[in-house]
């Protein structure tokens, strides 16, 4: 790949430098790009500039009705307007022709930009007169850092991917010399890993400026930051889809290379949970507890709590209030649209800790009345979570334009129902609630408030139960899966595994389905469901209909499972996103994912 782009890209950047006051005699001696990119690095502002560029790579995940699938195109979310490539993907609307949410070629262009970074940093003249060398020691370990978490991304929505040179390529090159194939998933893998290692081992501890902890400074690369993602990467690649997957054993290069390895191997487990341990061994980071110790304030403070000592890499700018706009109810001014299915619904524990299927408490005959209203019985007695991450109809909801807390009806004819809009209603009779700020006021009839906020890309809590998971598969009945399992329960306010209300599951099998349905739980629409149900070959099971409450109905009647939507699975197409035929067609040696 040539780097022609990074050039124009440094032109735009420095034009937007030129416009700026204070740079008038910088600009008059420059006599092309070539000189401009070489003068950028000696510059200790453009140097800062181009590394904030790089940065811009990180996905925002808050868009989760237009530009990311990880929610509607899972079993947990269905996301109402079929205008959105959200529905056209759960139709199977795609292909190679058709590559909805083609992200191949943006996260190339974050990798080329952190890797001419890393290598035009070095003797950066007016850093080093300032800071000296560590200064660009931290600036190439953040590059480095990024580089790697772009091609973990790459490798999340498409397997096993090409790891291009550490040098950029001239660029007059004959195209046959700019030809490369997929590297195996497992050198893949490696490669990150090592990289990640490379990273943590110059990255400061905490967001820092000049060695000093810095409020401005959060969002930046650290290194717990970094071992974070090595333990995603490191868990993602010790799961079934990656360990000895037999399904893919036609999955190959041209020159016949097998691309997913067809061998299980259990030390991968163990690497996964070393690596989740090296986060946990840190010491930096807390799960989130709200000072009154009030679980339901906890689990929501997570998101709204500013870098709060749960959150390890969150993302500064985002579209979370279009999110809270999104997911509110009609009557709160927002657009009805973020649905969670009844999957997820049932998904969640009662408050005894036991799921609906085991607790004698769990009811779908019958209501309640709460807050002088009549609340159908499948939402009373639930855990906590449930009630911080879920809008159920008669559910008590104050914010947006609503300045008084008052129920909501999802009922045909009531306020937040489907007859009241064309599109903006929800089609299982649900909306999502967690990470939804009420002080956003942007939609209909809002004064335009927006509640700003971090994004979470990865916590603590996802970390234990990342170390939970992995030493069950490598060491069962180690005393460690269950203790960082209710330490998770303990902050969700239900009763732990081995107390006296709630028996441990014993077998390393129910082990392993409770800590799945933990992980849906407590991980609930924050990207995740996506990938943990197809790592785990459970896509197809738990694909296809989702259900939810019959919207269609003005009485009790609405309280009946019924087919709201399909996300459809196709073996094995919908294992990964195809590579676009744009790329394809301009990349020889590159072989198409399987299914497309």
């Amino acid at each position: 790949m040539k780097n022609k782009n990074i050039k124009i890209c440094m032109v735009m950047i420095i034009a937007s430098l030129l416009a700026s006051s204070g740079c008038k005699k910088y600009l008059d001696q420059v006599p092309d790009d070539r000189i401009t990119i070489e003068s950028v690095f000696q510059k200790k502002g453009p140097t800062e500039q181009y590394l904030a560029n790089v940065y811009s790579y990180v996905d925002d995940v808050s868009n989760v009705w237009e530009n990311t699938p990880w929610e509607g195109n899972s079993d947990e979310v269905d996301i109402t307007w079929s205008k959105y490539s959200n529905y056209s993907l759960n139709i199977g609307n795609l292909g190679a022709s058709n590559a909805l949410f083609d992200r191949w070629g943006y996260y190339y262009k974050g990798i080329r930009s952190a890797t001419y970074f890393i290598n035009h940093i070095d003797g950066n003249a007016e850093i080093l007169a300032l800071n000296g060398q560590q200064l660009i020691n931290q600036y190439k370990a953040e590059a480095r850092f990024l580089r790697a978490y772009f091609y973990f991304l790459l490798m999340r929505q498409y397997g096993p991917v090409v790891i291009m040179p550490e040098t950029e390529i001239p660029v007059d090159v004959e195209s046959s010399e700019m030809q490369f194939p997929r590297n195996s998933y497992d050198e893949c893998v490696n490669y990150v890993s090592s990289e990640l290692d490379k990273a943590a081992a110059v990255l400061p501890a905490v967001p820092s400026s000049n060695g000093q902890l810095s409020n401005n400074e959060f969002g930046r690369a650290t290194a717990g930051i970094a071992l974070a993602v090595k333990s995603r990467l490191q868990l993602y690649a010790a799961s079934p889809e990656f360990n000895g997957n037999a399904d893919f054993a036609n999955f190959k290069n041209k020159d016949g290379k097998v691309l997913i390895n067809q061998t299980y191997d259990v030390q991968k487990w163990k690497k996964a949970a070393d690596a989740a341990k090296a986060v946990i061994d840190l010491g930096r980071y807390n799960l989130y507890k709200a000072s009154n110790g009030d679980p339901l304030q906890s689990y929501m403070g997570i998101f709204t709590e500013q870098w709060n000592s749960e959150q390890i890499f969150s993302r500064k700018t985002n579209d979370l209030p279009a999110y809270d706009t999104n997911s509110m109810p009609r009557q709160a001014g927002g657009w009805n649209g973020v649905g969670v299915t009844q999957e997820q619904v049932d998904a969640y524990f009662m408050n005894d800790g036991k799921t609906i299927n085991e607790s004698p408490i769990y009811s779908e005959t019958g209501f309640t009345t709460q807050n002088n209203v009549k609340v159908y019985n499948m939402y009373i007695n639930r855990e906590p979570r449930f009630y911080a991450s879920v809008t159920y109809n008669n559910a008590i909801f104050q914010g947006g334009n609503m300045p008084a807390a008052a129920p909501i009806s999802f009922l045909f004819l009531g306020g937040s129902g489907k007859n009241g809009h064309a599109t903006d209603f929800t089609k299982t009779g649900y909306l999502v609630r967690k990470n939804v700020n009420p002080a956003t006021n942007n939609g209909s009839g809002g004064n335009g408030a927006r509640a700003t906020r971090t994004l979470p890309l990865f916590r603590l809590g996802e970390i234990y139960l990342n170390y939970a998971e992995a030493l069950n598969e490598y060491s069962p009945g180690n005393a460690d899966v269950l203790k960082y399992v209710n330490m998770i329960r303990e902050r969700a306010g239900i009763p732990q595994y081995g107390s006296a209300n709630l028996a441990a599951p014993v077998s390393q099998a129910d082990v392993r389905a409770r800590i799945w349905q933990e992980r849906r739980i407590e991980l609930a629409f924050e990207s995740h469901r996506w990938f943990d149900i197809r790592r785990w070959k459970i896509a197809a099971q738990v694909m296809g209909d989702m259900h939810g409450m019959d919207v269609n109905k003005n009485d009790d009647t609405f309280y009946k499972r019924v087919v709201a939507s399909q996300h459809l699975f196709r073996f094995p197409a919908s294992y990964f996103f195809p590579i676009s035929q744009y790329e394809m067609d301009r990349s020889k040696l590159v072989v198409q994912n399987p299914g497309w």
